[in-house]
């Protein structure tokens, strides 16, 4: 593609709608309008137009839907109306998987090949596309369709999926799980309604008894602010007015709420230091870029308790004294970005959200981000920057978000998870709260089962519950067959055998094994699974995943794709023991020196799964299923 302004020729009308619904129509010739008299004496540009750079992934997101590709000439429009160079519109574009910089297909098909789906016959059903759609790829194939394969779609618990995009005069995004090829060409058909394209049945497997950040799903309707309300919805905000920012910190920090993204930072402290900064305006994000392969926790908050999401994200903005709120979701979830959509504009009717909120002086407003297809753009800083309309690139730390984060502004980030404790904390009380878990690792955990349990789904346990007695909820191993591994925390997690059943499902408990919660992904292995195909597929992940910012994870994840090829294909260079080194010595280098934390976890899994066994001299032939 030319990237010199106005090669690209005139966008199509299409396309120049497209644009023009998400920026308003232009005021001059100089951004794209008809040209006048006072045109030539007067241009509104320069910081008026830059101050809209924010726009631009939802414009070409626009304009995606609607021709499907980012065509030359609608990015050159795009470029005009924001006065943003080509090359780095271009660059933007070309990051994500859910935009094209290239002729494409109208319609694609994206199937998971991921690691839950691997356990549950993903290859088959790739297979089965490959003979009716022909080979992988973006371009139109047979009857205008194409198929690629794809990372993680979130719905693991169900145990295949694929997600249909499609551009045009009615574009649109919808899920399918479990997939079969008959139920994509009946989606694809138009279909009748007949055929559910999405299993009915709850993914929540746990006791009702014991649920807390999940008691509303199954039993609140997720349409309906009405239904929220009449189940005690936004009587906790009432209360988190009446308590005042620093009395709802107080309750965060007593209940030594930690982060259920990863890190486990402590909630309260990070909401303190936002509160306690004098710099305005602050912001607040709901990091919903849900992308680490197995997990599927937040989209079930999403999709069926949308109002708490959006309660929880209310209060965390009066806490830190926000005065806007974002959600950023998840590109491939067109369910649950459905439910937040209506669900915000319902509670903007009933003065929920906006100015004077609940009679007062609080104001507060959010707005649904969505991405496009960067498992980056889940780390905090790259979500920043993707917001801001730039490449979703993780930012050196410090300045950390607290201090300068979206918008060079103080920012507050949270996953949904973590915001649904808020709620919860509110409810009994931060002391009360803490009563639950350990002193360490209060409250209760969402974890997502997949693999090859009887009974896959999401399941809340109270921290401290062994690894055992999660597995014994889910019905054990499927079919009585041994457990061969189990990997804790997704692709950025670690392996660990059998001899860890009876660890206790903690933060500290895990740390103590050499392994990490993470998002709260339990992927549970028989003995029939090939665990060097699952690496295969972590490498691969990680290679396309890194942003390719800084070198060690650039070049660090390729390299680590390399040598797994080589040893699974029985041909080192040199010895195995040799390659089996190096391996480590790539995983110390990425670790020490990558920017952020992909990098800095991409060789976990694979080292993990030599440290159990799992592959080189000690690793053992899976049983062939019958």
């Amino acid at each position: 593609m030319d990237l010199r302004l106005g090669v690209g020729g005139p966008p199509s009308s299409p396309e120049k709608a497209a644009v023009d619904e998400v920026l308003g129509q232009p005021d001059s010739s100089w951004n794209g309008g008809e040209r006048t008299a006072a045109g030539g004496h007067l241009a509104r540009g320069g910081h008026r137009a830059r101050a809209q750079r924010h726009l631009l992934l939802p414009a070409l997101q626009a304009v995606q839907q609607r021709v499907g590709w980012v065509t030359p000439g609608a990015l050159d429009y795009v470029c005009m109306r924001l006065t943003v160079p080509p090359a780095e519109a271009y660059g933007v574009a070309a990051f994500y998987s859910l935009l094209r910089t290239e002729p494409a297909a109208t319609t694609v098909i994206h199937v998971c090949d991921d690691l839950a789906c691997r356990c549950q016959g993903a290859e088959q059903l790739c297979s089965e596309m490959e003979r009716r759609f022909g080979p992988p790829s973006e371009t139109a194939g047979l009857e205008g369709v194409s198929w690629v394969r794809s990372p993680c779609l979130g719905r693991c618990e169900q145990g295949s999926a694929a997600l249909v995009q499609r551009a045009g005069d009615t574009p649109g995004m919808s899920s399918i799980a479990p997939a079969t090829l008959a139920k994509i060409e009946h989606a694809l058909s138009g279909g009748n309604g007949s055929t559910p394209m999405l299993d009915p049945s709850s993914p929540v497997r746990s006791d009702p008894s014991s649920r807390r950040l999940l008691r509303r799903v199954d039993v609140v309707d997720p349409g309906s602010i009405s239904s929220y309300r009449a189940h005690g919805g936004y009587q906790m905000l009432r209360r988190a007015l009446q308590m005042g920012p620093q009395g709802v910190i107080r309750e965060i920090k007593e209940a030594n709420l930690l982060g259920r993204g990863g890190a486990a930072f402590p909630t309260g402290t990070k909401w303190e230091a936002i509160a306690n900064n004098p710099v305005r305006p602050h912001y607040f994000v709901c990091n919903a870029d849900e992308s680490e392969p197995g997990t599927f926790k937040d989209r079930v908050l999403m999709e069926r308790d949308p109002f708490g999401v959006i309660e929880a994200l209310t209060i965390a903005g009066y806490a830190t004294g926000a005065e806007r709120g974002y959600i950023y979701i998840r590109g491939e979830y067109p369910e649950a970005t459905a439910r937040l959509t209506e669900g915000i504009e319902q509670a903007r009717i009933q003065g929920l959200l906006g100015h004077s909120i609940m009679g007062g002086d609080f104001e507060f407003d959010i707005e649904l981000r969505r991405g496009a297809g960067a498992y980056i753009a889940g780390e905090e800083t790259a979500l920043f920057n993707s917001i801001e309309g730039l490449r979703p690139e993780p930012r050196n730390k410090p300045p950390f978000p607290t201090q300068a984060g979206l918008f060079a502004k103080p920012t507050g980030v949270n996953n949904v998870e973590t915001l649904a404790n808020v709620l919860e904390i509110l409810t009994i009380g931060g002391a009360e709260y803490a009563k639950l878990g350990t002193p360490s690792s209060t409250g209760t955990r969402l974890f997502c089962l997949s693999g090859c349990v009887e009974r896959p789904g999401l399941y809340e346990v109270e921290f401290g519950a062994t690894l055992r007695e999660l597995l014994a909820m889910a019905g054990g191993i499927r079919g009585g067959r041994p457990l061969q591994a189990v990997l804790l925390g997704g692709a950025a997690g670690s392996f660990v055998g059998p001899s860890a059943l009876d660890t206790p499902l903690t933060f500290e408990g895990v740390r103590a094994i050499g392994a990490t919660l993470g998002s709260g992904v339990v992927l549970a292995l028989d003995d029939t699974i090939e665990v060097t195909d699952l690496l295969r597929r972590i490498a691969q992940f990680f290679r396309d995943e890194s942003c390719g910012q800084c070198v060690p994870c650039r070049v660090g994840t390729v390299r680590q794709e390399e040598l797994l090829a080589r040893m699974l294909a029985g041909r080192p260079l040199g010895s195995a023991q040799r390659e089996l080194e190096v391996l480590g010595e790539l995983g110390q280098v990425m670790r020490d020196a990558s920017i952020c934390g992909l990098g800095q976890t991409a060789s976990a899994a694979v080292e993990s799964a030599v440290a159990q066994g799992l592959i080189g001299s000690g690793a053992a032939a899976p049983e062939v299923r019958s």
